[in-house]
């Protein structure tokens, strides 16, 4: 006996999310970074300076995760640790001159991606969608 979702915006909703991750994971393969490492480089790049706990706050991925994540972005050489003066057991993250010069390259196609896949609503569509959204997530 098959069962189905009965909460169709739901499963609408997590349809959605998967296909757009799928889509931006696309794109991230072919500049050889991961949806997370490329979030870790968009948080840095929008944001500038952050310790790694901020970094995790902005994606939502645990502190265990992001030193793995950082890890393999500093051995890249696109970001760099360091020890905040003031305060010893904070350290701050930074993009590198390559991280940067990485982001200004993709950032432009990112941005064209993410519009392109919601130029089917029109203004007054995606606010209401805005909207929508922030009222489930306000509930929970």
């Amino acid at each position: 006996m098959e069962r189905k979702c009965s909460n169709l915006p739901f499963l609408v909703l997590m349809q959605t999310s998967k296909a757009v991750h799928e889509r931006i994971k696309e794109e991230m393969t072919k500049n050889k970074l991961s949806i997370t490492e490329f979030s870790v480089l968009e948080v840095l790049y929008q944001k500038g300076k952050q310790t790694i706990q901020q970094i995790g706050n902005c994606i939502l991925i645990s502190s265990g995760s992001m030193t793995y994540v950082i890890d393999k972005l500093e051995q890249r050489g696109l970001l760099s640790r360091n020890a905040c003066p003031d305060d010893r057991r904070v350290i701050h993250v930074i993009l590198t001159d390559d991280g940067n010069e990485l982001m200004e390259e993709i950032m432009p196609k990112y941005r064209e991606l993410v519009d392109n896949m919601f130029d089917s609503l029109n203004s007054d569509e995606a606010e209401i969608l805005v909207h929508l959204l922030k009222k489930v997530r306000n509930k929970v």
